[in-house]
């Protein structure tokens, strides 16, 4: 009589994979991979390649942003970098991270600030920022709950927060141009991150003390992975407003400002421990 023996042979570690979307213990038929886990990272870089080409579709965009944040919302600045279409923003990065002719012409007749003593008056404390970056699918998906979550934080703590700024085919050092543009003491930076094979859907935040044109990324702090099978929306808010909240106190950011709110945001969760130390 014949033996029926499976096609795939199982990973004896499969368990493993109900806490990460990781690909690992994918088992195998024969020396190679099962045609399921084939097919399936076909899927995932098909998915990721979707995400770096997409248009962002502003017109819903806005109406989203409208309705999580209705005071801040209206009427968004529609920005645009330096990179005239996706294909030279995806090879010319640093066109990415400055403003065109037309959107600084648009903040200048905007903002029009007074100087004293050489320096521009900061009549804001916060601007948002919403950038597509390399996923506007992410932003999409993402911004508009993350400024539900974040909105009553800032009211509570009294954030004087400048009309939000969408920014095309944009990277975060923009960021600086808009804020300092506007005048705001802070900038908060949501952009669609480079997208994974198992994360097309990540948004991030780069919070920048004192936005000018010239810093480096070492003076911005970062928070990452934001979406829904990541850092939970709620969670995001709680910890870039206790960044901004010590930002503001220490008037710095960057490395010189550590984040610490760990603690807090630990006591917050319901028992999220780490699985590897729970108990049988």
């Amino acid at each position: 009589m014949k033996e029926n023996i499976p096609l795939v042979t199982a990973n004896s570690w499969s368990v493993l994979r109900q806490f990460t979307d990781a690909r690992i213990a994918l088992g195998r038929s024969g020396v190679s991979l099962p045609t399921s886990v084939h097919l399936a990272f076909q899927l995932a870089h098909a998915k990721a390649r979707d995400a770096v080409h997409r248009s962002l579709d502003v017109p819903h965009l806005t109406q989203a942003l409208s309705a999580a944040w209705p005071e801040l919302a209206p009427p968004c600045a529609l920005l645009h970098s330096a990179a005239t279409d996706r294909n030279q923003y995806l090879q010319r990065p640093d066109l990415g991270r400055k403003l065109d002719a037309a959107s600084l012409d648009l903040l200048a007749s905007a903002y029009p600030k007074p100087t004293q003593a050489g320096k521009k008056a900061r009549p804001y404390d916060l601007v948002f920022v919403v950038a597509d970056g390399l996923s506007a699918l992410a932003i999409e998906q993402n911004a508009a709950p993350f400024l539900r979550a974040m909105k009553p934080r800032l009211e509570q703590s009294q954030w004087r927060v400048a009309p939000l700024c969408i920014a095309m085919q944009s990277r975060v050092a923009i960021g600086d141009e808009i804020g300092q543009a506007v005048g705001a003491k802070a900038v908060v930076v949501l952009i669609g991150e480079r997208p994974g094979l198992s994360s097309p859907d990540s948004m991030g935040l780069y919070l920048t003390w004192m936005p000018s044109v010239g810093l480096t990324d070492a003076s911005r702090n970062c928070i990452s992975n934001v979406r829904l099978a990541g850092l939970s929306h709620d969670e995001a808010a709680f910890k870039l407003h206790y960044l901004l909240t010590q930002a503001r106190q220490r008037q710095l950011s960057g490395v010189a400002l550590k984040d610490e709110a760990n603690g807090s945001a630990l006591a917050m969760a319901d028992e999220k421990s780490n699985f590897l130390l729970r108990s049988p």
